[in-house]
């Protein structure tokens, strides 16, 4: 690596530990001596390796709530990005699933994006999100207006990316027709020493997940809920009321939990659901890695990972019918956990680390 390169990562927020801080962390081990810019940082929210750097946030961390509900200023994350002031750079990455990328880059420092997503807030889940009871909310009325200039601002940004990594070929097909910019693929790191083999179950099902519209766990839980069947739900968020009021008497809500307890849950679970579109998805890998089959929407990032009959199931329709086939079907079938945590391998964090490592040294930024 050139020391004398100066190197800036600038990261979403940092709110929680996601597939995306999985990511950074990576890139911080990569160049270690990079600050992180982000929009709001919560402290102690993330890992020590993260919560160790210097970490420079925008605007919105003075704000009211801005650490804790930033959610609520989405229609200002264009300007507050204004507001994310960037060190001195030679090469500034951005880790973006929103508005990272859109930070502004001295003319002639390469900016490298490693996009989790398209922003899906304004682009293919913007009905998720705001459709339906919501239209008719202060934030979707506010969002239905601004939309139009959101995916200006949002085109633009991209166009000034100098190269782009996507974190699934689900998410470079979405690069490509939403930016109509290529991408190279490089999967996030599953770490996979945290996990091992468990044969056995405690009659469970499991959703391991941040509870918000498009995740679709209402499915999850109204299926479970018509067959009698156990469903434990690990996650905080914005839809848990919701949740809560359809759930019966064999739904259980354990909010956020602790990563070891997490694992514990996955080691004995039955099999997970997955029952949203995902762009990647990290949580049906961390199951695997337990032997534990998923029972996934045969959509998005799904397809790249679980290989039907062999490490899970899918069910072809977002609804709670064809959910509850698809469950019926997995009572029929017999996985093996050993061969299940197999399949996950090749998604085995230092894989992903040499393969960045190689991204950058092909660049010749690194």
């Amino acid at each position: 690596m050139k020391t004398d390169r100066r190197v800036v990562i600038v990261h979403d927020w940092l709110t929680g530990m996601r597939g995306g801080e999985a990511v950074l962390e990576v890139l911080l081990e990569l160049f270690p001596a990079a600050p992180v810019v982000t929009l709001v940082h919560r402290t102690g929210s993330c890992s020590p390796s993260i919560e160790s750097r210097t970490i420079l946030t925008s605007l919105l961390q003075r704000l009211p709530w801005g650490s804790t509900k930033y959610q609520r200023y989405l229609p200002l994350f264009p300007l507050l990005t204004r507001t994310m002031k960037l060190p001195p750079a030679d090469l500034v990455i951005s880790s973006s699933h929103a508005v990272a990328k859109g930070i502004a880059v001295p003319e002639g420092v390469p900016h490298i994006c490693y996009c989790h997503t398209p922003m899906r807030y304004i682009w293919d889940q913007f009905d998720d999100y705001f459709g339906g009871a919501r239209a008719w909310s202060p934030a979707g009325m506010v969002m239905r207006l601004l939309r139009g200039p959101f995916r200006r601002w949002d085109l633009g940004s991209a166009a000034r990316v100098t190269r782009f990594i996507a974190n699934s070929e689900n998410v470079r097909e979405r690069i490509s027709r939403i930016y109509r910019r290529d991408a190279d693929v490089i999967y996030p790191p599953v770490d996979l020493r945290r996990f091992s083999v468990s044969t056995a179950g405690k009659g469970y099902f499991l959703v391991v997940a941040g509870l918000v519209p498009y995740k679709r766990i209402d499915l999850a839980v109204r299926a479970c809920n018509l067959l009698g069947k156990r469903l434990v739900v690990v996650g905080g968020g914005t839809e848990e009321g919701n949740l809560r009021r359809i759930a019966g008497p064999t739904i259980e809500f354990t909010g956020r939990i602790p990563d070891g307890e997490v694992v514990r849950r996955y080691r004995e679970c039955e099999a997970l659901i997955f029952p949203g579109e995902e762009d990647f998805g990290i949580v049906p890998l961390e199951a695997m890695a337990c032997g534990k089959p998923v029972i996934a929407f045969g959509r998005g990032g799904a397809l790249e990972t679980v290989v039907d009959g062999v490490n899970g199931l899918f069910f072809p329709r977002q609804s709670e019918e064809s959910l509850i086939e698809a469950i019926g079907r997995f009572g029929t079938l017999r996985f093996d956990p050993a061969a299940i945590a197999r399949t996950v391998v090749r998604f085995d964090r230092p894989q992903m680390k040499e393969a960045l490592a190689g991204f950058f040294r092909a660049q010749g930024l690194l």
